[in-house]
């Protein structure tokens, strides 16, 4: 059994996947530990599967192109080894940098590529990255320095846990990274230089960005409610108050309906985030007895 699996998804990157297979097991083998290398190649037209193989990884072959995300969870499911290493397949990822993520993943669960401002990416991917780590911090209470960077090592039974919830798009480091720490697992960030793509960049900054927040949500919501529906439910009833004060004062009037409809309602939003918050508990007990 390998002690490492790393697993690139890839969808017509014929061009490099074969370099990027054979750099990836060159420094594999440097580290001395016992691995194994799994292409998943997410449906392509080209000679992405061949190439692969021929630089001596493990193939595995999606009928059609199905995600990124879905992809990743194939090579989960798939690997044998007790950590998993997770990565492009477009050359953005320097495989030089896996033995830095090996090095600290005997103490974290989970050990993150950050991206570095030396990094070739375009700004407003930059601008993008900033807002959804500010947004994963605040759900998360914790710094989150990088939370799309596919570039990470996980321990293998804490990423097949959650290998389930996470999507088959582009926003799976999304959901892991967060089901990670709201989960109760360590994290840590080892800084990286990722270098420009090559080809064309498969990620829709509109649709993928906006599914991005979303993902964020959905977690947030499954692992830590209160932390969506309170300050929601506090501006509600923070704001019919308000308003009803100022009609009082200034408009010589009764404070109105509209003052009284946004204090129930924010009364009504704080309840549904308590009993949210007592079944994510319940859900998160019974999957741990589970295990």
């Amino acid at each position: 059994m390998p002690d490492v699996s790393v697993i690139i998804p890839a969808y017509r990157e014929e061009a490099v996947i074969g370099s990027v297979v054979e750099n990836t097991r060159r420094v594999m083998e440097a580290t001395g530990r016992s691995f194994e290398t799994i292409v998943v190649d997410d449906g392509s037209d080209d000679g992405t599967a061949a190439a692969a193989e021929t630089a001596g990884a493990l193939v595995i072959s999606h009928p059609y192109n199905i995600g990124n995300g879905a992809a990743v969870k194939t090579g989960i499911r798939n690997a044998r080894g007790t950590i998993i290493i997770t990565m492009d397949g477009d050359g953005q990822h320097d495989p030089r940098d896996i033995s830095r993520l090996l090095e600290h993943i005997d103490r974290y669960d989970m050990v993150v590529g950050a991206r570095t401002s030396d990094s070739d990416s375009a700004a407003h991917r930059n601008l993008a990255n900033k807002i959804y780590n500010f947004f994963a911090s605040y759900i998360c209470k914790r710094d989150i320095l990088d939370l799309t960077s596919g570039f990470r090592a996980i321990r293998a039974d804490v990423a097949r846990r959650f290998v389930a919830l996470l999507p088959n798009s582009f926003s799976y480091p999304t959901t892991i990274t967060m089901a990670v720490v709201r989960g109760g697992y360590s994290l840590a960030y080892v800084p990286v230089t990722v270098r420009r793509r090559v080809g064309r960049s498969k990620i829709r900054l509109l649709s993928d960005g906006s599914r991005f927040l979303l993902i964020i949500i959905k977690i947030a919501t499954l692992f830590s409610p209160l932390r969506v529906f309170l300050p929601v439910s506090t501006v509600m009833f923070l704001g019919g108050l308000g308003y009803g004060i100022f009609r009082i004062i200034f408009m010589g009037g009764r404070y109105g309906p509209t003052s009284s409809m946004l204090m129930i309602m924010g009364v009504v939003v704080f309840m549904v985030g308590l009993v949210s918050e007592q079944v994510a508990q319940l859900y998160y007990d019974r999957s741990e007895k589970r295990e």
